[in-house]
């Protein structure tokens, strides 16, 4: 039974020549894998900015367009396993690659889609390229670093996260003056071109010596291939975690721009730091900041005071996030302060649970096993249209009231259910030296 990377053994730089670099070289490679991130993070957190402008030329409907956002969650998410396997065997560099030509596609179909069809296979190509290109680099981080996983998965969510607040503003300027068509056309090659160009420096991570795993944390010594994870029930249990807290997020990114047009505070004008911004706009930004910020810190956060104690504290903190949005959010200072609430409490999820399940079932399979816990994202996805059913005529509390609830028993569930389970489970496969089902 093959042992994790956290084993010490020595580098062999005759076998694999990138070993003959220092220390600092798996952080270069955690740079450049949060690049990567930022560059895709648009086609998930600007895709509110062009859902009222589609719908305003074509009148195909609110959830008949959100559909292409459930369609690109679905695909980014669900095909990260196999992704996740192409990356365990052949590295990163052609994954990358591979999804930078088809994320730049993505974008220059939605430009010049004409009709739901096109738009909903301009989400499918997007969704393949994003989650290339996801689930690589979020693979590689937890390989390079078996002592810091919490952290180098935050960081590398981070750049997903928070990528998009660099182009946020750009993307609303270019869409009231140009079209949201030539934002699509022209963000679609530039993003793309620049990932592709980082993808070739990009290499497969090796043991380096000396680095092990951090004392404070269960961790397993046994490597579980995906169908092995597939038989544990800890693996379920996180998944469904996964699930419910997912939701209200991917809600709130959907929908934030209905929200706040419904509210009627959309385009209302807002000054800070100089600069005064669509009420809309400067929340998205502030919001995608908030999105990032709080990966590497919750990442941090959980390697110290372990997993399943900051679940509790964010997924419980989400809820009352998007309590206090449904309670006070016809304010515009506590819209956005309950919105940027809402994102702060919710993306770490993708840097807790990629290093959980790395944690739990080992880091061979690292990239292909956390790939198969992201599609829970994408079943998560599949909430989002019925919240603009469920929503009809302007009425979010019951959505906000369904989301928050979820949330707040899933962090309940992760302490008093989870947590036990997964240490127990962890020690029963170390002292048997096998995956346990």
């Amino acid at each position: 039974m093959s042992k994790s990377v956290e084993a010490t053994a020595p580098i062999n730089a005759g076998t694999n020549p990138a070993a003959a670099h220092g220390p600092g070289f798996r952080w270069g490679q955690l740079v450049m894998g949060i690049a990567c991130m930022a560059m895709i993070a648009n086609l998930q957190y600007g895709w509110t900015l062009f859902v009222n402008p589609i719908e305003a030329k074509h009148h195909w409907g609110l959830s008949a367009i959100q559909l292409s956002f459930s369609i690109f969650v679905v695909v980014e998410t669900w095909l990260v396993p196999i992704e996740g396997w192409l990356v365990d065997k052949f590295g990163p560099r052609p994954v990358i690659a591979g999804g930078a030509i088809l994320a730049g596609i993505g974008w220059v179909v939605n430009s010049y889609a004409t009709t739901l069809p096109e738009l909903y296979a301009a989400a499918v190509i997007s969704g393949v390229g994003a989650g290339c290109v996801y689930g690589t680099c979020v693979g590689n981080a937890l390989k390079w670093f078996p002592d810091k996983r919490g952290l180098a998965a935050g960081a590398t969510a981070a750049g997903f996260g928070a990528g998009a607040a660099l182009t946020v503003i750009p993307i609303a300027n270019m869409i009231q003056t140009s079209g949201y068509e030539h934002t699509f056309f022209f963000f679609g090659i530039f993003q793309g071109v620049l990932i592709f160009i980082i993808a070739m420096f990009m290499v497969k991570p090796f043991v380096q010596k000396g680095i092990v795993a951090s004392p404070r944390l269960v961790m397993s010594k046994v490597d579980y291939s995906v169908p092995q994870m597939l038989r544990s029930p800890v693996f379920w249990l996180t998944y469904a975690l996964f699930v419910a807290v997912a939701a209200g997020g991917l809600m709130a990114t959907a929908q934030i721009g209905p929200i706040a047009k419904d509210y009627g505070l959309a385009k209302l004008p807002m000054s800070m730091l100089g600069l005064t911004l669509p009420l809309l706009t400067m929340t998205l930004a502030i919001d995608n900041l908030a999105n990032g910020f709080t990966r590497p810190l919750c990442g941090f956060l959980s390697d110290r005071i372990g997993r399943e104690n900051t679940m509790l504290i964010v997924f419980v903190g989400e809820g009352l996030a998007l309590l206090g949005l449904m309670k006070f959010g016809h304010d515009p200072i506590l819209f956005m302060t309950f919105a940027a609430l809402v994102f702060l409490c919710w993306g770490e999820i993708f840097s807790i649970f990629p290093a959980l399940v790395a944690d739990t079932f080992g880091v061979k399979n690292a990239a292909a096993n956390a790939g198969t816990m992201y599609t829970a994202k994408g079943t998560a996805s599949l909430l989002v249209p019925l919240t603009s059913v469920i929503s009809a005529g302007g009425n979010w509390d019951r959505v906000f009231i369904f989301a928050a609830t979820i949330s707040i028993i899933a962090g309940i569930l992760a302490k008093v259910v989870l947590a036990p389970m997964r240490r127990r489970s962890i020690a029963e496969a170390n002292a048997r030296g096998t995956p346990m089902a």
